[in-house]
Parts: structure tokens; sequence; C-alpha cells
């Protein structure tokens, strides 16, 4: 009988290794959303402190990337909640698990039930992490607008739409120059 039960404690303990890396994985995520959020933040106050301290011609430009700013930090408020959420639920899981073996109850619903939260809360953070991503794009071609580059990229610049602002003409090499460093 001892053996028995220590067999099916190794079936619990097994069980409870893929909620465990769940946690881990959605750790990670977790770090680099407070991560972005923090800095979300700051950049936010230093704008803030430029619209009062600027011109009312940049104060309207300004007060536009503040609101993006805004919006990307509610968005991430609710994808760090979510994640936060996937690793509470698949803690609860592992809670199930041990608590069901200890009194030896029936854990499959509730264990199924958990499992599918913490995945589908994660799911949402993700997708609310990628929204971030794009609205942080947008935030960048409203930052950068006059300096983007119109027109086709330049011959060996990258073709993809994402770097393609980066692309500007190389400036015309003189061969004179080139002539005298051989000297």
């Amino acid at each position: 009988m001892h053996i028995d039960r220590i067999s099916e404690l190794t079936t619990v303990l097994q069980a409870s290794i893929s909620p465990v890396a769940l946690i881990s994985g959605v750790g990670l995520l977790l770090l680099s959303l407070t991560n972005r959020f923090g800095r979300l933040t700051d950049r936010a106050r230093a704008l803030h402190d430029r619209i009062h301290a600027g011109s009312a011609e940049d104060a309207a430009e300004l007060e536009r990337e503040v609101r993006i700013l805004y919006r990307r930090s509610r968005i991430l408020r609710a994808s760090i909640s979510l994640a936060a959420a996937s690793i509470l639920s698949a803690s609860l899981l592992i809670a199930a698990l041990f608590l069901a073996y200890l009194f030896d109850a029936p854990a499959r619903d509730p264990v199924a039930m958990l499992f599918a939260l913490s995945f589908f809360t994660l799911v949402a953070s993700v997708v609310l992490f990628i929204e971030d991503v794009g609205l942080s794009l947008g935030a960048l071609r409203l930052a950068l607008g006059p300096h983007l580059a119109p027109g086709p990229p330049a011959p060996g610049a990258p073709r993809h739409e994402a770097t393609a602002f980066i692309a500007r003409p190389a400036p015309a090499e003189d061969p004179a120059s080139r002539n005298r460093e051989r000297v």
C-alpha cells in the first residue's frame, strides 16, 4: 500500500511540472511587460514636462504622443493583469492537484478548468502585448514623421515594411577622396 501511495505522489508531481513550466514562461513575459510599462510611464512623464516647458506648436504634437502612451499604458496594464491571472490560476492548479492527492478527492474538472483559465488568460495577455507593439510602432512613426524616408528604399536596404523607414540612400562618395585615402 505504501508503494502505491508513493507512485500516486510521483504521478501528481509529474502532472505539476507543466504548470510550473507555464509559470516560469509567463513570469518572463510578465517581466517584459512590466519593463515596457516602466519605460512607457517614464516617457509619458518626460513628454508631459516638455509640453509644459515648450511652445504651443510643439504641445499639440506632444499631446498626441501622450494620448498614445496613455492608451498603451492601459493596454499594458490589462496585459500584465491577465499574465498575473495566468500565473495565479496555474498556481491554483498545482494546489488543486496536491489537495486532490491529499484528500483522495476527484480533481479532473477543477484541474481542467484552472488549466483552461490559465491558458486563455495567457493568450489574451499576448494578444494585448501584440497590440501594444503595434501602437508603439505607430508612436515611433509619429515621432519620426519628418525623418521617414519617402519613396522606394535605397538599393540594398531592407524591404520589410517595418524597417523601411530606416532605409536612406547613402551619401554620394567623392572618387577624389577615395584616391586621397589610398595615398
